[in-house]
């Protein structure tokens, strides 16, 4: 099996980093991100943060030498392309004239200063449940990152879409503030996991087959789904033993965090590739622990349709690279 996997971004995607900071103890009201306690280190949790959250290749373009968060890389989608922002603290180019209270508002709301709504695949549906501290030490981090001059590019959506009305309809339709909530009948490490799973990494948002207005399909979580635009496929990731990762241990999927690897000695390609290298690679042992122990909680989910067309997908690459060769 091949994990090919993307990053479902839209515009003015809000949450990135590229510092790790080691921090790794958490307490019954601690399950956040922020497991350094005092002020003095706001921005090293919010680095912390920020690799979690998984976006430093949205908002880095390497290929084109972007600056760090420099934004400019295009997500393209169904809907159309979009081109990640500035989200350094240059005054002009980025969301330097931004304070807290802006950057509260983008990250868990999905409304801009300027009131603009952001569009659905930017996951404020899954940052609104991240705690107040963990979003003021992103913030302060954010301020320390070298500014870029960057200028943001102009979005190429398709008509409809590009409607300004839009985003803010799919908002009032399907949006609904949903606070972390602890769970007092799992473990410590479980619900750290959950944080980590469906709130920081947001995991749902790509591997879950959304409606024909990107709405995710609820009660099909996490069981993977067609790339939007190529010919490839995003993993089910529930411990169905069939279509989904029930024949990997915690062990597996830790170790693939870590590396990159997969049981089978494969190795995970395209943009999963770039998160375990700027991401799950960085996080602590702990933390990739409790990611494992919380997605081999989830409920299976069969999804052999997918699984067949994966395989298709595969022997067509194969068929394809062997009729190059020759």
């Amino acid at each position: 099996m091949r994990a090919t996997t993307y990053i479902p971004h839209f515009p003015k995607l809000i949450v990135c980093g590229i510092i790790f900071a080691t921090c790794n103890s958490f307490t019954t009201g601690n399950v956040f991100a922020n497991e350094i306690t005092k002020d003095d280190n706001s921005i090293a949790r919010g680095a912390y943060i920020a690799r979690t959250s998984n976006c430093i290749s949205c908002h880095t373009d390497v290929k084109d030498g972007s600056p760090l968060l420099g934004g400019g890389r295009p997500i393209t989608t169904k809907f159309g392309i979009f081109f990640t922002p500035n989200i350094t603290a240059d005054p002009i180019t980025g969301i330097g004239q931004w304070n807290l209270e802006d950057f509260r508002n983008a990250l868990t709301q999905g409304v801009s200063p300027q009131e603009e709504y952001y569009y659905p695949v930017f996951p404020y549906t899954s940052f609104n449940a991240m705690s107040t501290t963990d979003i003021e030490d992103l913030w302060r981090y954010l301020e320390s990152v070298p500014t870029a001059k960057t200028v943001n590019r102009k979005h190429q959506i398709k008509f409809p879409f590009s409607l300004s009305l839009v985003p803010r309809l799919w908002r009032k339709t399907f949006f609904r503030h949903k606070p972390f909530h602890f769970n007092p009948k799992e473990s410590l490490r479980w619900n750290r996991g959950s944080y980590l799973v469906e709130v920081l990494g947001h995991c749902h948002e790509c591997h879950s087959p959304r409606n024909f207005i990107g709405a995710i399909i609820k009660k099909e979580a996490y069981s993977g789904a067609k790339h939007p635009t190529e010919n490839s496929y995003i993993p089910n990731i529930t411990p169905d033993p069939t279509s989904g990762i029930g024949h990997w241990d915690e062990d597996d999927i830790s170790w693939f965090l870590e590396t990159g690897f997969l049981p089978d000695g494969d190795v995970t390609t395209g943009v999963m590739a770039e998160i375990v290298e700027t991401s799950t690679s960085q996080l602590t042992m702990s933390d990739r622990e409790a990611i494992a122990i919380f997605l081999k909680s989830l409920p299976p989910i069969e999804n052999l349709s997918l699984e067949r067309k994966m395989k298709n997908a595969e022997e067509g690459w194969q068929s394809n690279a062997l009729h190059n060769n020759n």
